[in-house]
């Protein structure tokens, strides 16, 4: 299963292997996660990753 790396409304950045509806352009691109950091239900978008 692929992980996706997510940072949620409070700014923190985790990743997760639901990600649900990826390919659904008309929601957007924000989901609702709940975060391991602050354990609750957050709006999360994907994380864009640098390459070194």
């Amino acid at each position: 299963m692929e992980r996706t790396v997510v940072r949620c409304a409070d700014g923190h950045v985790f990743s997760t292997a639901s990600f649900p509806m990826q390919q659904a352009e008309r929601l957007g691109p924000g989901r609702l996660v709940r975060c391991p950091r602050c354990a609750r239900l957050r709006s999360v978008v994907p994380v864009q990753l640098e390459k070194q």
